[in-house]
């Protein structure tokens, strides 16, 4: 089975978690500031996870799951980045802020994808 971008996408992103993380808690003075980034690397952390789960949910069987992974790193791209951009000073009506509620869809996207990929895979594999 050919897995596909998912792991260096994730490794990637798991990249940016700390770098971002790193650079919330010692470049930013501004508590405001520093929830945003830290809200973004929350969120960023746990769908790097979640997209890195999907790749086991293809090994086991659902190839549904790629799909959640493209849902998770878009996600990622507009929820996390647009806070990461509030939090390093670009103004709260830009275009790329107004991306945190598409990104929140895009997570809930992938869940959905990922719940049928466990539902397939549930149903593979109990007894008839």
């Amino acid at each position: 089975m050919r897995i596909g971008l998912t792991p260096l996408l994730a490794a990637l992103s798991g990249f940016l978690c700390v770098a971002m993380g790193a650079f919330g808690a010692h470049a930013v003075s501004d508590p405001y500031a520093k929830s945003l980034i830290e809200t973004g690397v929350q969120y960023n952390v746990l769908h790097t996870m979640a997209a890195i789960a999907s790749v086991s949910f293809r090994s086991w069987g659902a190839g549904i799951a790629r799909y959640a992974a493209w849902f998770f790193f878009a996600g990622i791209v507009a929820f996390s980045g647009s806070l990461y951009a509030m939090g390093m000073g670009m103004a709260p009506h830009a275009p790329i802020v107004m991306a945190a509620p598409v990104g929140g869809v895009l997570f809930l996207l992938g869940w959905i994808v990922l719940i049928i990929a466990g539902a397939q895979l549930a149903m593979k594999r109990s007894p008839s």
